[in-house]
């Protein structure tokens, strides 16, 4: 183990005199109440670029010779380091080339570019870019800056573990995501560093349990897309591997579905925007309650940048999901007056009507027939299932349709 908590320390007293933020670590009441823990979040997502992300990438290219910095820097990233990247190279003038992954949201592709940075997409993950990464670095003789696989970084990272136990010294327990590993081995060194009795939780997407894999002696090839791809890393390394056997508990694992309720969660009782790898830890938090019950938990929202069409779909399967948009499929008569009566009885319960699809010609409704889908707009489950009962008393049959969540 090659980072040490001296190293971390200095790391944070470079950050004190840089453009990073110190960003708010701060008690949430609303999902204290729901979770039955005591949430403290660190509003990682705050940063200049939105993520944890610029505080390793200064340290790295702080530590830089004149002569490495002439030659201009690569990383390879999801999106997040390639920001911070591209963001502190722009601002010392140096010239970065970024290689993320061809499925990177567009959004973290934009904001790279309009740091003056040279994008290259190529293939699906982190490991695919690797090859590329390589030849850049041996063709335009470029010093790499890499996301996780670096002390410099780790060290930047860590800092975030010494601000949360100065404003929370009472903390129990920490729950850090986990890509490749470099945040919760900064974390994790300055935290048992301060407090050797914290517990440190990792949290991993379902889809890339690599570092999980890893502890285990498992090898599984990950592959797949997942909401949280600033963490769909394929390959971990030694240096993380090692310090989280040293330091963290125990890994808990999330699905798809667990990440999307996480994101929505933020949204709707924080309004904090959260993309998917920052709301790992709060999946984590309402996947297993009872582990955190009463604990004084510390959560990392590790970035914000989240495509705004993916949060749009996001909040629309929440509420479906809830049953707060609902569609249903009602049989009819084919006579003029029915579409108003069964608008009118909706709108006597108190549902919004947002689409309607008028059919006849369906091979399963009578030629004298015709069907109605109705999506409709409601308060929750209970109200959803008296105006089913209503339009089922008024005549109708009447079928919810499957979510298309």
């Amino acid at each position: 183990m090659t980072v040490t908590y001296e190293d971390i320390k200095q790391a944070n007293e470079l950050i004190k005199k840089s453009t990073v933020v110190r960003t708010p670590f701060l008690y949430s009441r609303r999902l204290s109440d729901q979770t039955e823990a005591k949430l403290h979040i660190k509003y990682e997502n705050l940063q200049r670029t939105n993520s944890f992300k610029a505080r390793g990438a200064l340290i790295k290219i702080e530590s830089l010779t004149q002569a490495e910095r002439d030659g201009g820097i690569v990383a390879l990233s999801a999106g997040n380091h390639a920001q911070a990247v591209a963001y502190h190279a722009q601002r010392l003038g140096i010239a970065a080339t970024i290689v993320m992954p061809a499925t990177t949201p567009f959004v973290k592709i934009e904001q790279t570019e309009a740091y003056g940075a040279r994008v290259v997409l190529d293939g699906e993950t982190l490991a695919d870019c690797q090859k590329v990464t390589n030849e850049l670095i041996a063709s335009e003789g470029l010093t790499l800056v890499h996301p996780f696989d670096d002390d410099k970084v780790i060290a930047g990272q860590g800092t975030i573990g010494i601000e949360m136990l100065e404003d929370v010294p009472d903390l129990d327990v920490l729950v850090v995501p986990i890509g490749g590993g470099g945040l919760i081995s900064g974390i994790a060194i300055a935290a048992k560093a301060i407090k050797p009795d914290i517990e440190i939780i990792g949290v991993e997407a379902g889809l890339y349990p690599t570092m999980r894999n890893a502890l285990n002696g498992v090898k599984v090839d990950c592959h797949g897309h997942t909401l949280a791809e600033g963490i769909a890393v394929k390959n971990v390394v030694a240096r993380t591997v090692d310090i989280v056997r040293t330091h963290v508990s125990s890994i808990i694992v999330v699905e798809e579905e667990e990440i999307e309720q996480a994101v929505n969660q933020l949204l709707v009782k924080l309004k904090n925007v959260a993309e998917g790898a920052g709301a790992v830890g709060l999946a984590a938090i309402m996947q297993q309650p009872e582990r955190f019950k009463g604990k004084n938990v510390g959560l990392v929202i590790t970035g914000g940048n989240i495509d705004s069409r993916m949060l749009a779909s996001i909040l629309f399967r929440e509420l479906e999901r809830s049953s707060r948009i609902i569609n249903l499929r009602i049989r009819i008569s084919d006579h003029p007056g029915v579409l108003a009566e069964i608008s009118a009885l909706t709108g006597e319960l108190g549902a919004n009507i947002l689409e309607v699809i008028h059919r006849r010609t369906f091979l399963d409704v009578p030629a004298k027939g015709a069907s109605i889908d109705l999506m409709l707009e409601t308060r929750n489950a209970e109200h959803a299932d008296q105006i089913k009962s209503a339009i089922h008393a008024a005549g109708y049959e009447v079928v919810q349709l499957e979510s298309k969540a």
